[in-house]
């Protein structure tokens, strides 16, 4: 498969719902069909983004509406920056895959403060660039909680059942709020890895011709 443009394909999910590892997987499998792809994530490992995982890590403290501000700055950034942002990616003719965008934001932020609120904060994002898809990838927080407990030494900042719970809720609520504006994609992320991998790279093909 070999791309005619560039997509900019953004994953979602909760802590522990293997999103990360899709990522992964996926920009595998577009560099092995002779796509030139550029794999990102959010937080950026700029500076803004290595604060903001200094907080997530619970070696520095603020504000939820701060956190919620950083993230702001933290995307324009990830989006303009000269270098490396996603803009200057997709001028170049790369195809983009990032781990987290503003629906990770309109969830996470969602639950500690008016959802409005946060998407009005990255309306300018939104406007700069939204995806192609959205695509979460859509596991219990039960299921990701086991995971996150399994495979971290201490889990971070908002990684507790309740939470996840919360912010699945938040989830649905901002897909059914931007769903006319923005391609949502649900998959079942209960699924072997190697499916989910499949019902991603599906969803990528078929945008291919639009």
């Amino acid at each position: 498969m070999n791309s005619a443009r560039p997509l900019f394909i953004a994953l979602e999910g909760i802590d522990g719902s293997g999103k990360s590892t899709q990522c992964r997987l996926l920009t595998e499998n577009l560099r092995k069909s002779g796509v030139d792809v550029y794999g990102t994530f959010e937080p950026t490992d700029g500076q803004v983004g290595t604060f903001i995982r200094s907080i997530l890590r619970n070696k520095a403290k603020a504000d939820n509406r701060t956190i919620a501000g950083l993230f702001v700055a933290d995307r324009l950034d990830h989006l303009l920056n000269d270098e490396t942002g996603i803009v200057r990616k997709l001028e170049w003719g790369q195809t983009v895959v990032t781990d987290r965008y503003y629906f990770s934001s309109y969830a996470y932020h969602g639950t500690h403060m008016d959802m409005e609120w946060v998407i009005q904060a990255n309306s300018m994002s939104a406007s700069i660039l939204r995806p192609d898809a959205n695509i979460f990838i859509d596991v219990s927080p039960e299921v990701c909680m086991q995971r996150i407990v399994a495979g971290r030494e201490s889990p971070e900042l908002y990684e507790t059942l309740d939470n996840l719970l919360k912010v699945r809720a938040k989830y649905m609520e901002a897909f059914d709020k931007l769903g006319p504006i923005e391609n949502i994609v649900m998959i079942n992320g209960d699924q072997p890895r190697e499916q989910i991998a499949a019902d991603i790279w599906q969803v990528v093909t078929s945008l291919q011709g639009h």
